[in-house]
């Protein structure tokens, strides 16, 4: 990894004290003020809660722009990529830096499809679960024994080992969200079949049954491949934070990915395609959309309409005119009119789309509107939504935590806090309390 520049300085003041504080540049967006050694030379740190205006690491993997809708891997745009490339051609990208060549490219797919099955004592696992646990919870759980099983893998100073880590969580992800889906709904597992693309794989074992054939559409093969490369990373979020913040303790790759789970597992996280889903049935009919139009843009009214505009993208989601064209294929494959609730949220953004409100407040169509739309058409119950986008996610997790480990200036997570508890005090015997 290339070192961020220093391009300037920035004083700070201090009572009678005066610091220099590096400015860094790096390829592109804002630059940073280097805070290391602020404490070291003041006595005091700063206060910056949720880190929403701290920059904790640098990286080379994506390059995210919410004011003008931009999102780019490696250098290359979520569009280009969604239109060119497969999800495993992204997940290379993720975990090289640089696209393959053909060659390349069917190596690393021979390998993830040689890796898709998992130990078989892995499955006694599932048992261990209740029928009605939530999917997320069996994802967690197997994810995190997964260290237990391949111990050839968690050497973290062995790049080998760390590179077959990556390969097994990417080809394992799928068996095991679809076995998850198995278990709580008391089907047989279905195992990985290698002359499936990885899409069609995950679709097959997760709608398959031994008494009859699953073969899923071109259509939605498509649509799952996309999504998958859609939500692959997106810098560092909360999740992302936390695959990085427990790989800097040292532990070993499953035990990451398994905190990154848990962390997308929040609903404010994870959960915003199942809310749209949701406050689809809230809604309930289409003649009851004006009137939560309404109630959305009322402050005082505790509705909101969810799946639309996006915390980081204050233009555009630039992945939900990508997924549109999607949901669009696939709603037109399985029939929206047969479904009420894809009926509604047809509807729903025609009319919104048409609002000068949520038009003069960017208020678009995001990525989880479309996501939640497209798997509900597929079949997939809600409980199953953020298992999907921890699939998908897991590549970015394993390639953060990768160039984490990589990268020589590494050192443990620790941040700072600004006390504001009891100072010291005696401790009174229980009789006085």
């Amino acid at each position: 990894m290339s070192e961020p520049k220093i391009v300037d300085t920035a004083t700070l003041t201090v009572g009678d004290k005066t610091v220099e504080l590096p400015i860094l540049e790096g390829t592109e967006g804002p630059r940073v003020i280097d805070v290391r050694k602020l404490y070291a030379e003041t006595d005091m740190f700063t206060y910056d809660p949720s880190y929403t205006s701290t920059a904790s690491c640098d990286s080379e993997l994506t390059y995210i722009d919410g004011d003008v809708g931009i999102l780019r891997h490696g250098g290359y745009s979520i569009e280009d990529l969604t239109e060119n490339s497969s999800f495993l051609e992204v997940c290379y990208l993720l975990l090289h830096k640089e696209l393959p060549n053909q060659a390349e490219l069917t190596e690393f797919e021979t390998t993830i499809t040689n890796h898709t099955m998992i130990h078989e004592q892995l499955r006694n696992l599932y048992s261990g679960f209740r029928r009605d646990a939530h999917p997320m919870a069996l994802l967690i759980g197997v994810v995190g024994a997964m260290s237990a099983f391949y111990h050839d893998s968690t050497d973290i100073n062995d790049p080998q080992q760390r590179l077959i880590a990556s390969h097994r969580l990417i080809a394992k992800m799928p068996t095991i969200a679809a076995w998850a889906y198995k278990y709580t709904v008391g089907q047989p597992f279905v195992y990985p079949n290698n002359d499936m693309s990885y899409a069609e794989n995950f679709l097959h074992m997760t709608f398959s049954v031994p008494a009859e054939e699953y073969k899923p559409s071109p259509a939605i093969v498509r649509a799952m491949d996309k999504i998958f490369i859609l939500h692959a990373d997106h810098e560092q979020n909360a999740s992302t934070s936390t695959v990085r913040l427990a790989g800097s303790s040292g532990a070993n790759p499953f035990a990451c990915i398994a905190s990154g789970i848990a962390t997308l597992w929040g609903p404010a996280h994870g959960g915003a395609n199942q809310a749209v889903l949701e406050m689809l049935a809230q809604i309930g009919d289409k003649k009851n959309i004006p009137e939560f139009l309404e109630r959305a843009k009322d402050k005082d009214d505790p509705f909101r309409l969810m799946g639309f505009g996006h915390r980081v993208y204050k233009n555009y989601d630039p992945r939900a005119g990508v997924l549109k064209a999607s949901a669009d294929e696939v709603l037109e494959e399985v029939g929206a009119a047969n479904d009420p609730l894809l009926d509604l949220a047809m509807e729903l953004e025609r009319i919104a789309l048409e609002d000068e409100y949520f038009v003069e407040r960017k208020l678009f169509p995001n990525v989880d509107f479309y996501s939640g739309i497209i798997f509900k058409a597929i079949g997939f119950p809600t409980s199953m939504f953020t298992v999907l986008f921890a699939l998908a996610r897991t590549v970015g997790w394993i390639a953060q935590w990768k160039e984490m480990i990589e990268d020589p200036g590494q050192r443990i997570g620790r941040p700072r806090q600004l006390f504001t508890g009891p100072t010291e005090r005696p401790y009174p015997p229980i009789g006085n309390r």
